[in-house]
């Protein structure tokens, strides 16, 4: 059927957006392991010194970011593209009159077969006066008003 196609594609691209950030992260803090490790003590101390504490502030920095997008793969881990229900929750697919959703993670604009879904979080503005919702019921969002015309 052609709705559990659209679920499981948006699981999908979801899943290969936060492979590639999880990837690109890897990435940053091997290459900061790297220079950290390359990083010769020079004549000028201090500017050693200097630099190594900005490499260990990006390290930390980019640790950070590793431990956000592990939450995010937990909670992509919770998605399951196979089931549908008619209230909205998490790994609902959410059509409107204005825009068409997928409720799991924040993940941006995401297209399937020239439909435009955005992919976002149950924890954001939208996604909190979406959850709970069914076909026929209408949100209103800071001044626009849409209606939810299906669900799945």
């Amino acid at each position: 059927m052609e709705k559990e196609n659209i679920k499981a594609e948006l699981y999908i691209l979801c899943q290969a957006f936060v492979e590639s950030r999880f990837e690109t992260i890897q990435n940053t803090i091997s290459e900061i392991q790297e220079s950290l490790t390359s990083e010769t003590k020079s004549s000028a101390g201090d500017k050693h010194e200097t630099g190594r504490a900005m490499l260990q502030l990006e390290r930390e920095k980019a640790g950070n970011q590793l431990a956000e997008i592990q939450k995010i793969k937990e909670i992509l881990a919770k998605v399951n593209p196979d089931s549908s229900s008619k209230t909205i929750g998490l790994g609902s697919v959410v059509y409107t009159n204005k825009a068409n959703y997928f409720i799991a993670i924040s993940a941006g604009e995401l297209l399937f077969k020239d439909e435009r879904f955005y992919a976002i979080s149950a924890n954001t503005p939208i996604g909190q006066l979406l959850l709970g919702k069914t076909k026929g019921d209408t949100v209103t969002f800071r001044t626009d008003s849409f209606e939810i015309k299906d669900v799945f």
